[in-house]
């Protein structure tokens, strides 16, 4: 049954600081600690919080400045994004870098804000590296000369421990990743984020908003189980003003690496990815194919890219990265390597 209270509105432009610590559990209607009308509202008559909530700061976050001018040498800055896991997000984060870094003349960043389920420390072959830091910040972790990573997988002690977070503690990580970490001059910057549409996106978001972002890549499968939640996604992009680059359908289709047939093990009922950007009036980037050699690159923190260059499902990787370009205002030749 449908709710008669009226809808919430987010404010994507909120800061995003710590709540204060507040004396008791926030009331059924209460505004927020970090509201503009805390403390003001008429819920918050009687609450014992009203006295912390109207004093609490509020307004820009202050940091804001400080990571604009950090990632001012920053050339463009790309948002992976998937409303629904499973769809190969953080797969084809990997390979997007691996491909921009293919051109010798290229420097490329991977960050990571999957806070709870780090899998790109794995997937560069990275795993085991650790941060350092400097008296300039922090160092990404560099899988080549010019291919740099920074995730929260490289501060846990263990590989099999969890990291078992609220949403400020979350927001400030990621914070840290853009203004202390040294990404230096990078041509690109890849921002791989978790599924959803929550505290890592609001966070990414606000923090890039100043110093701008080319756009993001929503990535799918011909599902449309898979297609509901890339919906929400390009919701959230239009309400939040991330330019929205194209969206890739992953795993459409499978290629035999033997006898190279092509076989649907995921058709699309409702027309897949590329009925949806039609519908939506995005691009559509192009199909990828599944190749059993990507899941297995990954593992061994390969690019497939390099091991499996006469793969179907690599020439079509390419496509899409050269498609990704041309939507930033790049040339798809200047961008990737000679082949």
């Amino acid at each position: 049954m449908p709710s008669l209270e009226e809808p919430t509105q987010i404010d994507f432009d909120a800061p995003l600081k710590a709540a204060p610590k507040l004396v008791a559990p926030e009331p059924e209607h209460c505004p927020g600690p970090e509201s503009q009308t805390a403390g003001k509202a008429d819920s918050c008559a009687g609450c014992p919080n009203q006295a912390i909530c109207a004093s609490a700061p509020k307004g820009p976050d202050p940091d804001i400045p400080v990571i604009t001018a950090r990632l001012s040498s920053i050339k463009h800055k790309i948002l992976v994004l998937s409303g629904k896991g499973g769809v190969g997000k953080s797969t084809f984060s990997t390979m997007l870098s691996h491909a921009f870094a293919s051109n010798p003349g290229m420097t490329v960043g991977l960050m990571d804000t999957d806070i709870c389920g780090p899998s790109i420390p794995k997937m560069m072959g990275v795993e085991r590296e650790t941060i350092h830091v400097s008296a300039s910040g922090w160092e990404p972790v560099w899988v080549s000369d010019n291919l740099g990573v920074m995730s929260v997988q490289f501060m846990l002690p263990g590989r099999d421990d969890a990291v078992i977070w609220r949403g400020p503690k979350k927001n400030g990580l990621i914070k840290k990743f853009l203004m202390d970490v040294c990404w230096g001059d990078l041509d690109f910057l890849v921002v791989d984020t978790p599924p959803g549409t929550s505290d890592e996106h609001l966070s990414v978001n606000s923090f890039l908003k100043a110093s701008g972002v080319d756009g993001a890549v929503l990535v799918s499968t011909p599902q449309e189980v898979s297609l509901l939640d890339v919906r929400k996604e390009i919701d959230f992009c239009r309400k939040a003003g991330i330019p929205i680059l194209g969206i890739v359908e992953n795993m459409s289709g499978f290629v035999c690496p033997g006898c190279r047939h092509e076989s649907q093990i995921f058709r699309a009922t409702t027309g897949g990815a590329e009925r949806l950007a039609r519908d939506e009036g995005i691009p559509f980037l192009g199909k990828v194919p599944l190749d059993p050699r990507i899941g297995r690159a990954c593992d061994y923190g390969e690019s497939f890219l390099e091991a499996c260059p006469e793969s179907p499902a690599c020439e079509a990787i390419r496509g899409v990265v050269r498609r990704v370009a041309e939507q930033m205002g790049l040339k798809g030749e200047d961008v990737l390597a000679e082949e």
